[in-house]
């Protein structure tokens, strides 16, 4: 759960180029208009008008969001049902992460400057992130607020403030304020609210980010050794290098990261006080998590904005009441099929990088990760990771349990199923599946039978002859 104010240099720097994409944004939006007018004035009927509102308005996005877990805390919160714990320095964090459900051993540390609260973080005082399956939670130490993010079954990720002071909590919507960095092309819109996981190296004499991944989020296929630029990193990983844990005096300095690499340390107290935390680590194994977790959401909220904002700009939006892709006409699968097929992929993880050496990470965090999911009549589950070769035993993501995965559009969840199934039985060949061995495919079609119920219909052996 990444912001982009670094600091004033970064800042400048970032607002000139809002700045340029606003412009280009509004001399587009201006050239439709006066082409409307002018038609309009000269009476032409206009007939198949474009449609200009952006994605946020199409999905409604100023509205309220209802459908998410913080929302429902704050019902609670509200009803008297759950009284929240003020303890010491962290104030009523704790208390906090226990409403939400979020494991404290899910603790991740950031030190780069790419918070909104980036005054108070330094490599002395990193950020903590704490994260479930579809809320992340960013504590700073001095403040009075507490940054959270969580994913609306509607409106996709949206984000609050908590206000960490005695006596008077409070959660304050504010999507609109963070999407000016969180959007995924910028504060013009146009994209979709956006988590994001970065690389960046941190460096104090020239007061600087170095941004590694550009414009995109870490990701599952980004090497082990391009990634946690600006995080630290606690847990065993033999031989293969990270970014974690540098902070350079300058850029002159980056010639010689290989150095300045620090790695395979079971705790972090040897680089910072980590008294102020609820644990002295950054877990390896809990970053892979996210990471993977965030390639997914971003993925489904994209579809979520997108899809219905496709159909509406290609004059078939009557088809966004589809129950399953046949329904969609021809025209309306073409352009849309490609997007799906983003999320076939990322849940089978394709592209998911090996690992040349195993992880050892909190086996704290590992039970309780594995504790949420369901498993099959045999005990297996998609949230077993294998941490030897790879994240994940099963090469499905557990994330096609998440309502976010059941919200989205009809059609295309019909569409991603009918693809997964051929994919599992063997029926569709496409070489960019086969890396998934048999007994993996096989694995992951009785899991899901178990575990799964709307997908079991998409199976052979549950089909009328």
């Amino acid at each position: 759960m990444m912001f982009r104010h670094p600091d004033q240099t970064m800042l400048l720097l970032h607002f000139r180029r809002l700045a340029r994409r606003l412009a280009r944004r509004l001399a587009r939006r201006l050239v439709r208009r006066l082409a409307l007018l002018i038609l309009l004035a000269v009476g032409t009927t206009v007939l198949a008008q474009p449609d200009i509102r952006s994605e946020y308005d199409l999905i409604g996005y100023g509205e309220p969001p209802a459908h998410n877990r913080v929302a429902r805390l704050i019902e609670r919160i509200e009803s008297g049902e759950v009284q929240l714990e003020y303890r010491g320095h962290r104030g009523y964090l704790e208390s906090f992460l226990q409403a939400l459900d979020i494991d404290p051993h899910s603790q991740l540390l950031v030190f780069s400057k790419t918070s909104l609260q980036y005054a108070l973080i330094d490599f002395a005082k990193p950020r903590a992130v704490y994260f479930n399956d579809d809320t992340y939670i960013g504590w700073v130490q001095h403040s009075t607020i507490v940054e959270i993010t969580t994913t609306d079954t509607k409106l996709g990720t949206v984000f609050y403030t908590f206000d960490n002071i005695r006596d008077k909590p409070r959660v304050n919507l504010e999507s609109q304020r963070c999407i000016v960095c969180h959007d995924s092309t910028g504060a013009t819109g146009g994209g979709i609210p956006t988590v994001m996981a970065r690389s960046s190296i941190y460096t104090i004499k020239d007061f600087s980010l170095l941004n590694l991944t550009g414009d995109g989020n870490v990701t599952d296929k980004t090497p082990l050794r391009d990634r946690w630029g600006g995080w630290f990193v606690s847990g065993l990983h033999g031989a293969q290098t990270h970014l974690g844990n540098i902070q350079l005096e300058s850029e002159a300095e980056l010639p010689k990261l290989d150095e300045l690499r620090q790695g395979n340390l079971a705790t972090l107290d040897s680089l910072f006080d980590t008294s102020p935390y609820l644990t002295p680590t950054s877990d390896i194994v809990a970053l892979m998590v996210l990471e993977h977790q965030l390639t997914v959401q971003n993925q489904l909220t994209y579809v979520k904005f997108k899809a219905p904002a496709v159909l509406l700009r290609t004059k078939l939006d009557t088809a966004n009441s589809a129950l399953t892709w046949a329904e969609l006409p021809e025209r309306g699968q073409k352009v849309l099929a490609r997007m799906f097929d983003g999320v076939v992929r990322l849940l089978l993880q394709k592209d998911a990088i090996a690992l040349e050496s195993p992880l050892i990470g909190l086996p704290q965090f590992q039970t309780a990760f594995l504790a949420h999911g369901p498993r099959d009549a045999t005990g297996r589950s998609l949230r077993e990771l294998d941490l030897q070769t790879k994240l994940f035993r099963y090469p499905l993501s557990y994330l096609i349990y998440s309502a976010e995965f059941d919200a989205v559009p009809l059609y295309g969840k019909d569409y991603v199923y009918r693809r997964l199934a051929a994919i599992l039985e063997g029926r569709d060949h496409s070489e960019e599946f086969s890396y998934l061995s048999a007994a993996e495919r096989s694995d992951i079609a009785a899991i899901l039978r178990d575990t799964k119920p709307d997908f079991v219909p998409y199976l052979s052996s549950a089909q009328t002859p």
